[in-house]
């Protein structure tokens, strides 16, 4: 595998330089992390629908970011009868698997196997292969508007698979417990590796995106989750395909080098902090995420301030009181509203900062 990552200095020169950059930011978001939550959930949230949006395109999918939203809001109440819609939702649950439980989740073939399940639990196509590594012969297929197809290059055999994966595996547990090379390289590589394997018969390319995120977060990278990975994918499909290709065409060879992918890899991450920190402090500025349920408390208390816990219940009765409570108490923590008295006397109002930002909004 080392043989692959035997770079020229420029090249090396280039890639310290990338991943100085991004250990820097990742210093900066930790402590960030610590001590400013506010905006993170409704970055998160845009983010998890860029991810499910961009990752189903790639493959071929064409529903909008605003369409897999509002899949996602109903999807309880309407049955999913397309293809797409059933991939969306395998996307969504196995994103939601990686963002919560990424400590808990090692990188050994079972557990790729189960996210590999998950992602298709909904694919009715799938039944027969998901979570099982490929029976037949597969390519790596660019999917573009209108139906077409590229042949991009032709993976393992399936023959094969059990015994590359397995080698893979240990490799990339090895150099990390080494620590001799630096983790975003040993990532870049495994994703270059698996992708080169596509060891299942349908959705590698997604589950490739999924791994990198779990990689990502179990190697102190946080930030990943609140900035889609796949949306800058998605946007740049074409260099994907040919960073890819570049080490592809000399497989299995001596001369087989992934430099212009790792390079490629580091830049879309490079990438991904500047778009953060432009997201982040336009949310900074906006105020933070609010769902339905309070910002119709917030219209409640606009409207009627001074407003008693009681008038609250009363406007809003399908809402239970306990929740009404621990979102008021969400939304005095993030300074959109005031409490004045105790008990029954207490009374809710707007602050300052939020009549400020609604004449803002309004000019």
């Amino acid at each position: 595998m080392e043989k692959k990552l035997n770079f020229d200095f420029k090249t090396m020169q280039y890639i310290i330089n990338r991943i100085s950059l991004i250990d820097s930011f990742k210093g900066k978001w930790s402590a960030l992390e610590k001590k400013e939550s506010r905006y993170l959930r409704e970055l998160r949230h845009i983010a998890t629908i860029e991810s499910i949006g961009s990752s189903t395109r790639i493959e071929g999918a064409t529903l909008t970011d605003g369409e897999v939203e509002k899949l996602l809001k109903s999807v309880k109440m309407t049955k999913m009868k397309s293809r797409e819609e059933q991939e969306v939702m395998g996307y969504y649950e196995a994103l939601d698997v990686v963002l919560d439980s990424y400590s808990d989740i090692p990188l050994t073939e079972p557990y790729i196997q189960q996210l590999h399940g998950i992602l298709l639990k909904h694919s009715s196509k799938d039944t027969r292969h998901r979570g099982g590594y490929k029976n037949l012969s597969n390519k790596v297929v660019a999917n573009y508007p209108g139906g077409k197809q590229s042949v991009i290059f032709n993976t393992t055999e399936p023959h094969l698979v059990k015994k590359e994966m397995e080698v893979l595996i240990t490799w990339t547990d090895k150099a990390f417990e080494k620590g001799e090379l630096h983790p975003l390289i040993i990532i870049g590589t495994f994703v270059y590796e698996f992708l080169s394997v596509h060891p299942f018969q349908d959705g590698n390319g997604r589950l490739s995106r999924l791994l990198t995120t779990l990689l990502l977060l179990r190697h102190d990278y946080p930030f990943i989750q609140y900035i889609s990975f796949e949306n800058l994918i998605e946007a740049r499909k074409k260099e994907y395909y040919k960073a890819l290709m570049t080490g592809q065409k000399n497989r299995y060879k001596n001369e087989e080098k992934i430099d212009q992918w790792i390079v490629f890899f580091l830049d879309c991450i490079a990438g991904l902090i500047t778009k953060l920190e432009i997201k982040y402090a336009a949310f900074s500025k906006k105020g933070a995420y609010l769902n339905e349920r309070q910002k119709a408390i917030l219209a409640v208390i606009k409207k009627k301030a001074p407003v008693k816990f009681s008038d609250i219940v009363e406007t809003l009765p399908k809402v239970s009181p306990n929740t009404l409570k621990k979102d008021l108490l969400y939304l005095i923590a993030e300074e959109r509203i005031s409490k004045t008295g105790q008990g029954r006397g207490t009374v809710y109002g707007i602050k300052e900062k939020e009549k400020k930002q609604e004449s803002i909004s309004l000019i």
